[in-house]
């Protein structure tokens, strides 16, 4: 038995480019930076840089929702494939096939009166805004 399954939380580098096969199939590709759990030596913290493919209606509501620097968590395979270039040289492509997405920040684009309240439930924002901080219990809307 194999298990090829994963998730990350990143934000994408530009926005997601959708595209159509021949038979009309939606995919969408766009590149997501992953922050490493750990510094380098010289105390600065490491991303990975993990292309990201989607496919069908996903790939258009990727499309239409998510833009350059979004905060998204992705969740799917890991995907080798490879194929010949035009100089005979076989290339390797490393990928993920994403099959659900989940957009963790509203659309930095939407304009709102920074004098107004914001109304948004607590587990609308960042979920990882403490990075890594210890949580108070206290402070937490336990519903028991």
């Amino acid at each position: 038995m194999s298990i090829n399954r994963l998730v990350l939380v990143g934000r994408l580098t530009k926005d997601p480019e959708l595209r159509y096969t021949p038979n009309g199939i939606a995919t969408t590709t766009f590149t997501l930076a992953v922050d490493r759990p750990f510094t380098s030596q010289s105390g600065e913290r490491e991303t990975d840089f993990l292309s990201i493919v989607t496919w069908r209606q996903l790939a258009e509501t990727c499309a239409n929702y998510l833009k350059k620097g979004r905060l998204t968590a992705v969740e799917g395979r890991v995907q080798v494939r490879n194929y010949e270039n035009s100089e005979g040289k076989r290339i390797y492509v490393t990928e993920i096939v994403a099959d659900n997405v989940r957009f963790l920040e509203g659309n930095r684009d939407s304009q709102r009166d920074p004098n107004e309240p914001d109304h948004r439930r607590p587990y609308d924002k960042d979920p990882f805004h403490d990075d890594g901080k210890p949580i108070d219990p206290a402070d937490l809307e336990l519903p028991f």
